[in-house]
C-alpha cells in the first residue's frame, strides 16, 4: 500500500525568501489540514520531527487557534535520550510548539526508559497503536547529511524501516552516523498521512 501511495502522491515546490514566511506559510497550511480532520473525524493526528529548522514553524503553529485540545501530537523521530537533553525532539517540541494555543494539544512522545531500544520501540508501538490512525499530517526534517526521520543509510535495518507493507509502527535504529541509537516511525506508518511536507 505505501508504494503505490508514493508512486501516486501529488507534489508542489514552494518557494520563500525568507524562514519566517516558509513558518507561517507551513503552520498556515498544517492548521487548516489538522481542522478538516477534526472536522471529519472528531480529532487530528500531527507527526513532527526535531532538529535545528522546526523551532520557528512550532512557534507560528502554536498560535494559531483551532481545537488543540482535539489534536494528538507525537514525533517521527527521536533520539534514545531523556527529554531534558538538548539533544530531544520531545524536548524541542515542548518548548516550541505545546505553548501558546497550542498548549492544550496531547503531546506522546517516543523516549522512555527501557531495558533496551528494542524493548522501547515495542512499547512505543503498543502505546502509538490505540492513536486515531492514519497520521493526518507529517511534518519531516532533513538533517544536514540527507537523512529524514531517522532513516539512515547505514542503519543496520534499512530494509525493515523501508518495508512498504510493515505493520510495525515504531522501529529502532542502530547507526554509526546518528550517533545515540534512534527511534523512527516506519516509512509505512509515514506515506500513510493525508499530508507530508
Amino acid at each position: 500500500m505505501a508504494r503505490e501511495q508514493l508512486n501516486s502522491a501529488a507534489y508542489s515546490w514552494h518557494a520563500f525568501a525568507e524562514r519566517q514566511d516558509l513558518a507561517a506559510a507551513l503552520a498556515g497550511h498544517v492548521a487548516g489540514r489538522l481542522t478538516n480532520a477534526i472536522a471529519e473525524r472528531g480529532t487530528a493526528l500531527l507527526a513532527v520531527s526535531g532538529g535545528t529548522t522546526p523551532a520557528k514553524f512550532f512557534a507560528s503553529l502554536s498560535n494559531i487557534p483551532i481545537a488543540w485540545n482535539k489534536i494528538t501530537v507525537t514525533l517521527v523521530d527521536e533520539r534514545c535520550v531523556p527529554a531534558s537533553s538538548p539533544r530531544s525532539n520531545a524536548g524541542l517540541v515542548a518548548v516550541n510548539l505545546l505553548q501558546n494555543a497550542a498548549a492544550a494539544a496531547r503531546f506522546v512522545p517516543l523516549y522512555q526508559e527501557a531495558e533496551s531500544i528494542e524493548d522501547m520501540s515495542e512499547a512505543d508501538s503498543r502505546m502509538l497503536r490505540s492513536l486515531p490512525w492514519p497520521l493526518d499530517v507529517v511534518v519531516l526534517g532533513m538533517g544536514a547529511d540527507g537523512h529524514t526521520a531517522s532513516f539512515f543509510p547505514d542503519a543496520d535495518n534499512l530494509e525493515k524501516l523501508f518495508d512498504p507493507f510493515s505493520e510495525k509502527v515504531v522501529l529502532p535504529v542502530h547507526a554509526a552516523s546518528a550517533g545515540e541509537p534512534r527511534l523512527t516511525l516506519s516509512l509505512a506508518r509515514i506515506v500513510r498521512a493525508g499530508f507530508l511536507a
